[in-house]
C-alpha cells in the first residue's frame, strides 16, 4: 500500500536535525551580529575622535572635561557639531548650568526634540549598539538625562584639585593642546566605552593631597560601600562633565567588577569628592571609573592620533595606565594593550 506523508518516527527524527542544525547555527549568527555591532561601535569611536581633532583645528585647544562655576557642561556636547548636532549644540548657553535644560529649568524649552528636554535627548552615537540600557533616564516622570557609552581620558586617579587637573587628555578648567601629548598621540588613549547605569559610590571617602601619588586598595572599599541600593546612574548623563557620568579613569583593568552583593560582579565606580564639591585643595577629585563594554573580553579605545584599538581585560596594568597618561614619560608598546 503507497504511504502518503511521514510517519511520527521520520517526523521526530526530521525535527531532531533541524534542532541540531539550530543549535550548530545560533552561535554563529550570533557572533555574527556581536562582530557588526563591534564593527558600529568602532565607527562611531573613530567619529568622536576625528570629532576632537576638528575641534582643534577650530580652537587650537581641545575642549575641557569639565569647567569649573555654571559652566559644567561636557566635552561631548561641545563636540556635537562635528557630529551633526549643530542644531542641538546651538541650543545650549554655555553661560548656563545644564540643570537649566531640566524640566521646570529656565531653559527648559530651548532644545527639546519631540517635546524631550535637550539633556535626555538621545545621541544615537553616543552609544553601542551593545549597550543593554539604551534607556532614558527618568526623574519621576519627567524625563531627565540619556546615557553614553564613549567617555573621556581623564588619567589614571587623580582627576582634580580645584585649580590644577591630572594627567589624561582631557581634564577639568583646562584647555589642553596637541603639544600637551608629550608621549605621543599614538600612545596616549582619548576615549574608551563605558557601561550605562553603572553603580557608584560618591562624596563619602575623605582622600587628601597624600593618595594623589598612591593607590589605595579601593576595590575592598566599594565592595564594603556599594551595594545594588546605592545609585546606578553612572554614565547616565552625556551633558555632564564630571566624571563619573562621561569620562573614565585607569585605576583598574577594562571590564573589572565588583561583588556588591548581587549574587555575581557587578559594575560599580567610585569618586570621592566630585568636580564641583568644596574644598577640593585639600580633598581633590579622585576616581576609579572603569572602562566597559558589552563586547566579551575587550574595550574599543580611540586613541589621541586618531586610531582605535581594542584592549583586552587582561591588559598588563602598568601599560595600561601608561596609555591613560599624556606626558608621564612611559615607553608604551601598543602591542602591549
Amino acid at each position: 500500500m503507497k504511504r502518503n506523508g511521514f510517519t511520527l518516527v521520520e517526523l521526530l527524527v526530521v525535527i531532531a536535525i533541524i534542532g541540531i542544525l539550530i543549535a550548530l547555527l545560533l552561535p554563529a549568527v550570533q557572533q555574527a551580529r556581536e562582530a557588526a555591532r563591534r564593527m558600529q561601535c568602532t565607527n562611531q569611536l573613530k567619529q568622536w575622535i576625528l570629532a576632537t581633532h576638528n575641534y582643534h583645528d577650530t580652537f587650537t585647544k581641545f575642549p575641557t572635561s569639565w569647567q569649573d562655576g555654571t559652566n559644567q557642561w561636557s566635552a561631548q556636547a561641545r563636540l556635537l557639531p562635528y557630529m551633526e548636532q549643530r542644531a542641538l549644540e546651538s541650543a545650549i548657553d554655555y553661560n548656563v548650568n545644564y540643570t537649566e535644560y531640566h524640566v521646570g529649568g529656565s531653559h527648559e524649552n530651548q532644545g527639546k526634540v519631540n517635546g524631550i528636554v535637550l539633556p535626555s535627548v538621545r545621541i544615537d552615537t553616543l552609544l553601542c549598539p551593545s549597550e543593554v540600557k539604551d534607556t532614558r533616564r527618568f526623574d519621576g516622570s519627567d524625563a531627565y538625562h540619556y546615557p553614553l557609552n564613549y567617555a573621556l581620558n581623564m588619567g589614571v586617579w587623580y582627576v582634580y584639585n580645584g585649580s590644577n587637573g591630572g594627567e589624561g587628555a582631557f581634564v577639568p578648567s583646562k584647555y589642553l593642546r596637541m603639544a600637551d601629548m608629550v608621549d605621543g598621540t599614538s600612545n596616549t588613549m582619548a576615549l574608551a566605552e563605558v557601561k550605562a547605569y553603572t553603580h557608584y559610590d560618591r562624596d563619602t571617602a575623605t582622600y587628601g593631597t597624600a593618595e594623589i601619588n598612591s593607590f589605595p586598595d579601593i576595590g575592598s572599599y566599594i565592595e564594603s560601600t556599594v551595594t545594588t541600593s546605592t545609585r546606578n546612574s553612572g554614565h547616565t548623563e552625556w551633558v555632564d562633565g564630571k566624571t563619573h557620568q562621561t569620562g573614565f579613569t585607569a585605576f583598574f583593568p577594562p571590564n573589572t567588577d565588583f561583588d556588591i552583593g548581587a549574587g555575581q560582579p557587578l559594575p560599580a565606580d567610585f569618586t570621592n569628592n566630585r568636580e564641583d564639591r568644596s574644598g577640593l585643595s585639600s580633598n581633590p577629585t579622585l576616581a576609579a571609573v572603569t572602562a566597559r563594554s558589552y563586547h566579551p573580553g575587550v574595550v574599543n579605545v580611540a586613541f589621541m592620533d586618531g586610531s582605535v584599538s581594542r584592549v583586552t581585560d587582561t591588559v598588563n596594568l602598568s601599560v595600561y595606565r601608561a596609555a591613560a597618561t599624556r606626558n608621564g614619560g612611559e615607553v608604551l608598546n601598543r602591542n602591549e594593550l
